[in-house]
């Protein structure tokens, strides 16, 4: 039996979890969206907090009403814009038969980070992050927390020698953002650049010279 190909050319699972930074996770879907992916979206209940306090976002907790919010919000078309429960062990994400082409958490918690480490999925985030590591797909954690411990060293050692890339959220400032919103352009882009996404969302290092 044969599938009729996708419409979407890549399909990219973006996970927003409790840490700040919940301006990284609706920038990296807009974009997604707006690149013509199609994106799987989990939202973790700390993250519904931390959009409520530092964006004024009220996401529903409903699956369905939820992938209405997003996909109104980012413009998506029909069937472009997924939105999984915390507990829906039923979603593609969940095994390793019809996974992502990539997954993104971010931002990414010290927790989330632990669990994936230690090979513990106690959500449906921390399993499509463990079916992404079994199956060799692409996963980035935008990590953001400081300081440091050695504990959050280790673990971030340990799924990087599992292919795992670690993105801090360090956004850098020698293009002189004069704007919040360049500073996350700043992490979204570096996240498109890690997944073949084209952008033009940040100015590149010497290109002045390349001219």
């Amino acid at each position: 039996m044969t599938h009729a190909p996708s419409q979407w050319p890549q399909t990219v699972a973006v996970a927003l979890t409790g840490a700040s930074g919940a301006q990284y996770g609706l920038r990296l879907i807009e974009t997604l969206v707006g690149a013509g992916m199609r994106v799987y979206v989990m939202v973790s209940q700390a993250a519904q907090v931390v959009l409520q306090m530092e964006l004024g976002l009220e996401v529903p907790s409903r699956p369905a009403e939820a992938e209405r919010f997003f996909s109104d919000r980012f413009d998506a078309e029909v069937g472009q814009l997924r939105v999984f429960g915390r507990q829906q062990w039923t979603a593609p994400v969940a095994s390793g038969s019809n996974p992502p082409d990539a997954m993104v958490v971010c931002p990414c918690t010290t927790g989330t980070l632990a669990n994936l480490a230690a090979g513990i999925s106690n959500c449906l985030i921390d399993r499509a992050a463990d079916v992404a590591m079994k199956e060799r797909r692409k996963l980035i954690l935008v990590v953001r927390e400081t300081p440091y411990t050695s504990i959050h060293l280790e673990n971030m050692l340990s799924l990087s020698r599992n292919g795992v890339v670690i993105m801090p959220a360090s956004p850098g400032f020698y293009h002189r953002p004069q704007r919040i919103e360049a500073l996350v352009d700043f992490m979204v882009a570096r996240v498109l650049d890690h997944l073949g996404v084209e952008h033009d969302l940040l100015e590149r290092w010497g290109r002045e010279l390349e001219e």
